[in-house]
């Protein structure tokens, strides 16, 4: 027989009833969200699956898209778009939720190929985005909207439920009696533009463009203007005007009498572009 020391026993001891302990011990629970949880902004509600495939097909969401989804909470509206090709990114200030999130995304066989990210939503660079998605509360909405008017004209946005106030959607769609918002970021088009027989004034609320056009002694209102992205298309004076629109010109074509023929405009150092209506 072998006699241990004391001290040594006494550790054994111990070390055996931790061990018995640790093993009696039930798992950890994994954190599972529940709704109406609070956030830092908003309570947490999750968007309905059939919405999230909604508000994708209204973005037109494809592989050569970049999602972000602002308050990504559970993650599904990012894995739905990394399902369809897109990079997709989750801003989520809940680090619980990142984690839960990132859990998701990995049994859907999407590790590495999503990325969620704990952040504020107000002090984070969305900029990257072809398509924005969100499930924010109206005043939430309406704080982003200048960042938002800001990014690369031609991004598309997506809200559930909450619109942007003044700032109009382009499209919406129901499902089940829930409607998504879609919003085409327009570019800046407001100010005076130089043509080659005169000038033209564009005065732009969001994507609704009104104005003058003036060639010689005559000037004519702008008619039914509109901004998609670039693309700007307006009727003056019997002309149906189509364009893009770049930072300092605007080209595209006129058609009037069933004959099209090309028409630039210059932006004028006179004539400084105004911003969209925040």
């Amino acid at each position: 027989m072998i006699v241990m020391p004391r001290a040594r026993a006494v550790a054994a001891a111990l070390l055996w009833l931790a061990a018995a302990l640790a093993q009696a011990q039930p798992a950890a629970k994994e954190y599972e969200p529940k709704p109406y949880q609070e956030g830092k902004d908003v309570v947490w509600l999750p968007t309905p699956q059939e919405v999230v495939n909604k508000m994708l097909d209204l973005a037109k969401v494809t592989a050569r898209d970049t999602v972000i989804d602002l308050g990504s909470g559970d993650g599904r509206t990012v894995i739905t778009a990394a399902k369809r090709g897109a990079r997709a990114l989750g801003i989520e200030y809940n680090p619980d939720m990142v984690e839960y999130s990132t859990r998701a995304a990995a049994k859907e066989g999407l590790a590495g190929k999503v990325r969620f990210m704990k952040a504020d939503l107000f002090e984070t660079d969305f900029s990257t985005a072809t398509v924005l998605t969100m499930y924010l509360l109206p005043d939430i909405n309406l704080k982003l909207r200048p960042k938002i008017l800001d990014l690369k004209p031609g991004t598309r946005v997506v809200s559930h439920a909450f619109d942007m106030g003044e700032w109009k959607a382009d499209r919406t769609a129901t499902v089940d009696g829930k409607t998504a918002f879609l919003w085409i970021v327009p570019a800046k088009a407001a100010g005076v533009w130089q043509l080659p027989q005169g000038e033209l004034t564009l005065v732009q609320n969001f994507q609704m463009v009104t104005g003058t056009l003036r060639t010689g002694e005559r000037t004519v209102l702008v008619n039914g203007g509109r901004l998609r992205g670039e693309q700007i298309t307006f009727s003056a004076g019997g002309g149906a005007y189509r364009g893009n629109v770049r930072a300092s010109s605007i080209e595209g074509t006129v058609k009037s009498g069933g004959t099209a023929t090309k028409w630039s405009a210059t932006r004028s150092a006179a004539g400084p572009a105004a911003a969209p209506t925040r």
